[in-house]
């Protein structure tokens, strides 16, 4: 997906059994961000970054939603211990990462594999996305405030 797409409706299921949908966020904007695995240091300081700073996105019209090809199981645990009071959506089959285009290609250790691409989708009241951070743009002990410069400029 690119600037200027609508974001599917359905979303995927959390890490309590809920159902997200788009629906669910009208009039609201999204923080929508992939991570490649729960309970790892990169995924751990990117959610604890955006979980700090919850209160200012929220200011700012935000609702934070994540997605991993984690189990239900080990994102109810990564949202438990690392105190996560927003959606972690469990995409185990892929198919939003596939469809939002962070499922792809990348290389690690000198290593080609396929797996999730770190990227954080800003969205709109209307579901549209107004902005995209790609794995390069993205420090995930400081992504909160990344995004908190980019809405407040």
């Amino acid at each position: 997906m690119t600037i200027g797409d609508k974001i599917p409706e359905i979303l995927g299921v959390d890490q309590n059994g809920n159902e997200i949908k788009a629906s669910d966020y009208i009039g609201q904007k999204i923080i929508l961000y992939s991570y490649p695995k729960a309970n790892t240091s990169g995924c751990t300081a990117e959610a604890c970054s955006l979980q700090a700073h919850k209160e200012e996105l929220a200011a700012a019209g935000y609702a934070i939603i994540g997605v991993s090809k984690d189990k239900v199981e080990l994102q109810k645990k990564f949202a438990d211990n690392q105190h996560l009071e927003f959606p972690l959506i469990a995409d185990t089959d892929t198919t939003l990462l596939q469809t939002l285009g962070c499922w792809g290609e990348k290389v690690a250790c000198g290593r080609k594999t396929i797996g999730i691409l770190r990227t954080t989708y800003l969205v709109n009241e209307e579901g549209i996305i107004e902005k995209i951070f790609t794995p390069k743009e993205i420090k995930t002990k400081i992504h909160a405030e990344q995004i908190l410069d980019y809405i407040n400029k």
